[in-house]
C-alpha cells in the first residue's frame, strides 16, 4: 500500500472514532473510556510510524518540507501529551469530554493541513515505487509501536 494511503487510512479510521464519540451520550461513560482507549491506541501507532519511517523520508525527498514537518511533530508533542492525560483520566471526570473535544479540533487540523497542503507536494517528489515501499515499512512498523503515547519520541521534547 502507499504510504500517504495507508496515512490517510488511519485518519479516516480516528475520524470514524471521533464521530462515536461525539454521538455518545453525555453519561456514555463506559462507551466513550472504550472509544479513547481506540483513539490512543490508534493515534500512538500513527504518530509513532510518522515520526520513525515517513517523516524524515519525506524530508529528505522534498527538503522545502522541513518547516512542515517541524511543525507537525509539534502538534504531535501536543497530542501525545494530551494522550497521556485521557490515558489515565476517569472518564466520570468533568474535564474528560472537554479534553477529548481539544484533542479532536487538534487531529483534524494536523490532519487538514497534512492532506490538502503537504501530502500533494510529498507525492510528487517522492514518485509510486517510493511510496510504496514506505507503505510497506510503515505497516510493518505498526506492529512495533509503542502503546505509551510517551513513548512517541516527539513527546519528549
Amino acid at each position: 500500500m502507499d504510504g500517504i494511503v495507508l496515512l490517510k487510512e488511519d485518519h479516516k479510521t480516528v475520524e470514524k472514532l471521533f464521530k462515536q464519540f461525539e454521538k455518545a451520550g453525555d453519561n456514555a461513560h463506559a462507551e466513550k473510556r472504550k472509544i479513547v482507549d481506540r483513539v490512543i491506541d490508534e493515534l500512538t501507532t500513527h504518530t509513532w510510524i510518522e515520526e520513525k519511517i515517513f517523516y524524515p523520508a519525506a524530508r529528505e525527498a522534498a527538503p522545502d518540507s522541513k518547516d512542515h514537518v517541524l511543525e507537525s511533530v509539534e502538534e504531535h508533542h501536543v497530542v501525545l501529551w494530551m494522550l497521556s492525560e485521557l490515558k489515565d483520566l476517569d472518564a466520570a471526570d468533568e474535564r474528560f469530554d472537554a479534553k477529548m473535544s481539544v484533542l479532536m479540533e487538534n487531529v483534524r487540523h494536523h490532519v487538514e493541513e497534512e492532506e490538502k497542503e503537504w501530502f500533494p507536494d510529498v507525492r510528487k517528489a517522492m514518485g509510486r515505487n517510493r511510496l510504496t515501499e514506505l507503505g510497506e515499512q510503515m505497516e510493518a512498523a505498526k506492529k512495533k509501536a509503542p502503546g505509551e503515547p510517551l513513548a512517541v519520541p516527539s513527546a519528549k521534547h
